[in-house]
């Protein structure tokens, strides 16, 4: 697919899911289930403080990992959170910045936008603002950003290089990255890499651990490290809603399916952009 039908699909992908309220990326087989929006969150490391602390509906299930208990976050922080969707991790990282910390989230998606401000205008969040925009293309000022996080976003980017180019350029000297992102550690076959559905589920998207920090590297980031890693679990897969669209097209055979086990890994990265 061309870059700018693969940014319709994901953005009509994610429409969807804001109005509905359930992930395509974390293992949902039912929109709207706060249960299971909030079983995924733990599974992927998120305490249930944590869960309960953000407003309701906030919480869509999406993600494949906590970027918040990994970014160091301190009182006076600017924090931007890049694909924010309805406000998770910004609502989180809002209550560790403080009234004197900012959070900005930056969502391409007009309806998940809407739901974010929503969301915390209900909750009285003071200090987040949400930005309609692409994370290629950041509505952000330069060296205006304290830490960056991001969950299970960029490698739906068709572009992740600008993406961590925008990244760098934002971050103030000193300013630190800590994304969760899926990356590749074996190739996926070629059924899913094509399909549209596996692109807004998450797959088709991610591209090999070493391209992906390379990338990072690339933009000028230093200390680039990866602080965790996990597979991503085939049972998830299996109960993904658009995980069963592709079990069921006849160009996946059991046998793709069964090589995707050790083929996707949830990745937490860290880097920082030096002070020079």
């Amino acid at each position: 697919m061309e870059n700018k039908d693969i940014k319709k699909t994901v953005r009509e992908g994610y429409a969807k899911i804001a109005k509905q309220g359930g992930s395509c990326c974390s293992g949902s087989s039912c929109c709207g289930s706060k249960n299971l929006a909030q079983d995924i969150s733990k599974s992927i490391g998120y305490s249930a403080d944590e869960i309960n602390a953000v407003p309701e509906g906030a919480n869509l299930g999406l993600g494949c990992g906590n970027p918040v208990a990994l970014a160091s976050l301190k009182e006076g922080d600017v924090v931007l959170d890049l694909g924010s969707g309805a406000g998770f991790d910004a609502f989180l990282a809002a209550k560790r910045v403080g009234e004197s910390g900012r959070v900005i989230g930056v969502d391409m998606t007009e309806e998940m936008i809407e739901r974010a401000r929503a969301n915390a205008k209900n909750g009285g969040y003071s200090n987040v603002e949400f930005r309609l925009g692409e994370i290629e293309d950041l509505p952000v000022d330069n060296n205006s950003i304290d830490a960056i996080i991001s969950n299970c976003v960029i490698n739906l980017s068709p572009d992740k290089e600008s993406v961590f180019k925008e990244a760098f350029r934002v971050l103030r000297p000193g300013g630190r990255l800590m994304v969760s992102d899926l990356v590749l550690v074996k190739e996926l076959p070629k059924a899913l890499k094509e399909s549209v559905q596996a692109y807004v589920g998450c797959l088709a998207g991610a591209i090999f651990k070493k391209e992906y920090l390379q990338f990072i590297k690339k933009a000028g980031f230093e200390k680039v490290d990866v602080v965790g890693e996990t597979f991503y679990p085939v049972e998830a897969m299996a109960n993904d809603s658009t995980a069963k669209v592709i079990k069921n097209n006849p160009l996946v055979n059991q046998d793709d399916l069964k090589n995707i086990e050790h083929s996707v890994a949830s990745i937490k990265v860290s880097a920082v952009k030096g002070k020079k």
